[in-house]
């Protein structure tokens, strides 16, 4: 089968580069059997001073903080990894792109004990348009809660972005297409709104923004926390605690937050038109704010942007 997008050249592995066909691994991986990896989505924007990594910084932290979780002992610091990041995208020579770095657990034991297992350090990028479609972007999605909950606390971290914690999400996001919807949201155990298959989730009502509060069933999102930071600064309430299901049904707007999603409105759920049943003033405000400074439209007064350096070289 063809691959469902447009592949690059060059692939960081362990400190060189190499060719996007040879980033291959050994069928007995770890990784392959028990889903061991930790990884990162980010973007790269174009920007008029050229292209810029959005909030590289946190996402290299988070990478690091999740194989500290998983007891994974990464040969390269953080600001190595950060400028293969870097590197990835120069020598593919893309303007905008995603980037995924990844750290997995390769070919070492068949058992569960991965402490045998070398962890091998892997960033690609590829070009990534709108994750749930340029008309998502502006006219909004249609969701369903799922039948599928989010993890419980003390099951699996869910503040580590582990391969292994996507298996449910996958449940979450085949359902809801095989059902005639664009996307899922989960449930936490406790039956309250946790997040979509891959997304944070917002909701407005009465002008204030409110999301989930951190509870273990859900991603920290870097996305989410850069909402925060833009709506608070526009003189906007932002609530974080725990939300009923029925919220999403009586709110005036609701929207996904990540990487991959940007901020993507909600248009309906289980059929059921949220506010109007069209994408909502400050979900667009928000999403204009945040594109905007990812682009360069707008003064990154936040220091989110890392200007990707225009010189040759490799890490």
């Amino acid at each position: 089968m063809a691959a469902a997008f447009e592949s690059t050249e060059w692939i960081w592995r362990n400190g060189e580069m190499i060719r996007w066909e040879d980033a291959t691994i050994h069928v007995l991986s770890h990784v392959v059997h028990y889903g061991s990896s930790v990884f990162e989505g980010i973007r790269c924007y174009k920007t008029p001073d050229g292209p810029a990594i959005f909030r590289l910084r946190e996402h290299m932290r988070r990478f690091m903080d999740s194989a500290k979780i998983y007891r994974m002992e990464l040969a390269p610091s953080l600001d190595t990894v950060a400028e293969a990041c870097e590197a990835v995208v120069r020598m593919n020579n893309m303007d905008e792109c995603y980037l995924r770095p990844i750290a997995l657990r390769g070919y070492g034991s068949p058992g569960v004990n991965p402490l045998t297992c070398p962890v091998d350090v892997y960033v690609m990028c590829w070009y990534w348009g709108a994750y749930l479609g340029d008309e998502g972007i502006t006219k909004g999605v249609d969701a369903c809660i799922s039948s599928w909950h989010r993890m419980a606390p003390n099951t699996f971290p869910s503040f580590a972005k582990a391969g292994g914690n996507y298996l449910s999400a996958q449940l979450m996001k085949m359902e809801a297409m095989a059902n005639g919807y664009a996307e899922a949201i989960g449930l936490g155990p406790n039956g309250m709104l946790s997040e979509g298959s891959g997304q944070n989730l917002f909701l407005v009502r009465g002008g204030k923004l409110m999301t989930a509060a951190l509870d273990g069933t859900f991603l920290p999102g870097i996305t989410r926390d850069a909402v925060i930071t833009i709506a608070r600064d526009a003189g906007i309430e932002v609530i974080e605690a725990p939300l009923a299901r029925e919220m999403i049904y009586i709110a005036d707007e609701a929207f996904f937050t990540g990487t991959a999603a940007e901020i993507t409105p909600i248009r309906s759920v289980d059929r059921i038109d949220v506010g109007n049943g069209a994408a909502g003033e400050i979900a667009l405000m928000l999403q204009d704010k945040l594109l905007g400074i990812a682009r360069g439209k707008y003064a990154d007064k936040y220091g989110w942007l890392w200007p990707v350096k225009v010189e040759a070289g490799v890490v």
